[in-house]
């Protein structure tokens, strides 16, 4: 198994947008925007752009023949700001110009006429202005007000929880191209080709089946492209348009900071009840999430914190609710976990304040809350087949979480300054959309008359290998060698009404699509070889290593033989396959359902040594179980285990997003806003999978894009736990990323502010003894 992009990737020969061919006289594209975070648009002062040379149009709303709306959950959301900017970065108007040089100086160009409005970046004082997107939100289980009376330890706390930047290679980028009869092709950087379609559709006021949105791969997206690449789309072909030019759009990467959303900024107020053994009874938690300037997919985000606040634990007595917030920042978007990880930071967070109130390890009180078969989540959903405890024993097995805890116990009793920590990880992330309809997929299978096959499906190769997995799965299913087997790009004219590759689902949905269409085909192929060779059960034809074979014997046909013979036979070679995801619903009205096809899980361990004098920290070990069911290509699973515990690792720890009380993002740049990179890891990461069948999913496979980010939870707490081996005392607040900047504040705060007093005090002393 291999991952059929990396030769190109590694000689550089994979294309994205901006390699692609250039159509003669392409035009470029460059916005001005917003300098200010909220305000009235009185005004533009265009004249100085216009006159500069190669500018060939600047283009505000006015220009929109369509309706200026983009947004994909809530309208309120417009291509181009018309009387209000609602954050710094807010697009006003499209640039197009021979270069993109020229573009971005005649966007310096532009002057805005605008009148300062109050700005919000708090979500709790947005909370309180009553400043929200959607209604509030409450999901419930058992009776919370009894189970307080029956507790033994009742804990509270407040949790801050940063946001994180997506960070993909590919800055967002989008090329239309004007065709006849009023169409336009777009190539666009997007997990969501059909939101790209709707949106510019209804931007240029045509009808669907006049916009072609077409997807190669994408440069990286972790959800930042779900739906925030549309508004990119849309401009490009707005400008080709009004132009009637090829038109293209990449933005730099400090527009690309500036201007887009990231990972939904939390803050969160929770209880925990527990006995005195460390049961949990009940726990309540209030989430306000910072949504930023408009919906966008925030009302969703947010369901899926509710959904996943009591990660792997059953917990009978719940009331957990969650808020999204406007502010006035750029709207914030799904990412990696799609708010699930913000829900799971807090019950952690409840956990280990519990561990501190009943003396008791945190490990200890997780062990004993673990989620089992046919218990209940708090959205009415029984935990169908549940592998937390499973994946718990057998990281207790592999790596020993009992000497674990003693090694760094006893090295913490004999170093004063370079304490250790360690911490345990479990997790349990749902898969499907919880948007019921979303869950459907669809593939169009050709096959050639020289034996190769041509697939197209509504996925998006955007490095998590989805291409090299419908090879494997097609080349399976067809009992063909995979090098006959191509993926083609995503295109809307080939799969109408895509979802979005997102929620880690693209592989079951798009999977399992292909494989319907292979069937189909497969089926005719089998009628026509029992026919022609005289075989009295046609269900009993099978290809295996590219021969036909009867009852498991060969009947001296091959592949291309039986291909050839079904064309010249009028045997049809072509199939479209559709999958929808049985059993899944969900009432809003009641909050409860079944939202998802199934659960992951997963158990990590995590080590780490922190410099208790300098605030610096590293991370030891890692070593983790995860469930990923039977995989399908090995090495794309690794990486993604891989891949996605590194993104955790750093929205815990270095990737500190800030933005100041004026709506301007302080870390705007890479020298500023830190990522992880390959010595940051740890030294020690072990992977380990539970390997068990899931009758859910495309040969008993797991999803395994979303999931492993998780596990990177545990890093914070292991940092924690190595602080309070140094000042067992001191109180340490649930602030995310712990940067270490946060660390030395953590540790010495108290002490820095005696400082002054101190210092004072004895310039007073001084003073006295002078006179």
């Amino acid at each position: 198994m291999k991952h059929y992009d990396a030769a190109l990737h590694t000689r550089g020969e994979s294309q994205y947008i901006n390699d692609m061919p250039r159509p003669d006289g392409m035009l470029h594209g460059a916005i001005f925007s917003s300098p200010i975070a909220h305000g009235h648009l009185q005004g533009l002062d265009i004249d100085a752009a216009l006159a500069i040379e190669g500018v060939k149009a600047v283009i505000t709303a006015r220009d929109i023949p369509g309706e200026n709306q983009i947004g994909p959950l809530i309208q309120d959301e417009a291509l181009l700001a018309e009387t209000e900017v609602h954050f710094i970065g807010h697009p006003i108007a499209i640039i197009v110009a021979d270069r993109p040089e020229i573009a971005r100086k005649a966007a310096a160009a532009i002057i805005a006429d605008i009148d300062p409005l109050p700005v919000v970046t708090d979500p709790r004082e947005a909370y309180a202005a009553g400043q929200l997107i959607g209604p509030e939100r409450t999901f419930e289980m058992g009776d919370i007000k009894q189970a307080w009376q029956d507790c033994d330890v009742i804990v509270e706390g407040r949790t801050d929880i940063g946001g994180q930047e997506h960070v993909y290679l590919e800055t967002q980028a989008a090329r239309a191209i004007p065709e006849e009869e009023g169409r336009i092709k777009i190539y666009s950087s997007t997990q969501s080709p059909y939101a790209v379609q709707k949106a510019a559709a209804k931007i240029l006021s045509v009808p669907n089946h006049k916009v072609e949105v077409d997807v190669k791969r994408i440069g990286g997206g972790f959800g930042g492209k779900e739906d925030q690449a549309t508004q990119w789309g849309c401009m490009a072909a707005l400008a080709a348009r009004v132009t009637s030019k090829a038109v293209e759009i990449v933005l730099n990467r400090h527009d690309d900071l500036k201007m887009t959303g990231k990972r939904h900024p939390y803050t969160a107020d929770f209880k925990m009840g527990l006995s005195a053994k460390g049961k949990i009874l009940a726990y309540q938690v209030m989430h306000y999430q910072n949504g930023g300037a408009s919906a966008d997919l925030s009302p969703a985000v947010m369901e899926r914190t509710l959904f996943h606040s009591t990660n792997a634990y059953y917990v009978p007595n719940a009331r957990i609710t969650a808020a999204s917030c406007r502010t006035n920042i750029p709207p914030n978007t799904a990412f990696r976990g799609f708010g699930g990880p913000q829900g799971m930071f807090v019950i952690e967070a409840a956990i280990a304040r519990a561990a501190e109130a009943l003396q008791m390890p945190c490990e200890e009180i997780q062990r004993k809350n673990l989620i089992r078969p046919d218990e209940m989540f708090p959205y009415g959903q029984k935990a169908e087949n549940a592998r937390a405890v499973k994946t718990w024993k057998a990281a207790e097995k592999a790596y020993d979480i009992g000497m674990i805890r003693k090694k760094i116990t006893a090295h913490n009793k004999t170093n004063s300054a370079r304490k250790r920590g360690f911490a345990v990880m479990p997790i349990c992330f749902g898969i499907s959309f919880t948007a019921t309809f979303l869950n459907q997929g669809s593939a169009l299978v050709h096959v050639y008359t020289d034996g190769s096959v041509s697939i197209t499906t509504g996925g998006v190769e955007m490095g998590q290998g989805i291409s090299s997995k419908i090879i494997n799965m097609a080349a399976k299913a067809l009992g063909i060698s995979e090098s006959r087997i191509r993926v083609e790009s995503t295109n809307t004219t080939r799969i109408a009404n895509m979802s979005p590759s997102a929620a880690s689902a693209t592989t079951d949905l798009c999977g399992n699509a292909t494989l319907i269409a292979i069937e189909k085909i497969l089926g005719r192929l089998s009628e026509l070889a029992a026919k022609k060779l005289n075989l009295k059960k046609a269900s009993k034809v099978s290809i295996v290593d590219e021969q036909v074979t009867y009852k498991g014997k060969p009947t001296g046909w091959d592949w291309e033989k039986l291909v050839a013979t079904a064309y010249f036979s009028r045997v049809g070679l072509s199939a479209h396959g559709f999958y929808a995801t049985p059993n899944v619903h969900f009432d809003k009205a009641e909050e409860k359902g079944r939202p998802f096809n199934y659960h992951v899980y997963g158990t990590a361990i995590f080590e780490v040594t922190v410099d208790c004098l300098r605030g610096t920290y590293r991370i030891d070990a890692t070593k983790l179980v995860h469930d990923l069911g039977r995989p399908i290509n090995r090495v794309v699973d690794i990486g993604q285990v891989e891949g996605g515990l590194a993104q955790g690792l750093g929205w815990m720890t270095m990737e500190d997003l800030q933005y100041d009380a004026q709506g301007r993002l302080l870390s705007g740049a890479l020298a500023s806003y830190k990522v992880p990179e390959v010595y940051f890891m740890p030294e020690n990461l072990q992977i380990e999978f539970l390997e068990d069948k899931n009758p859910n999913a495309p040969y008993g496979s797991k999803a395994v894009g979303e999931p492993p980010l998780l596990y990177g939870i545990g890093v914070f707490y292991a940092i924690r736990n190595a602080l309070r081996a140094f000042r067992p005392k001191k109180p340490l607040a649930f602030h995310a990323p712990m940067t270490p900047e946060r660390v030395l504040m953590a540790l010495y705060d108290d002490t820095l502010a005696e400082t002054p007093a101190k210092i004072s005090a004895s310039n007073s002393t001084v003073e006295k003894v002078e006179a």
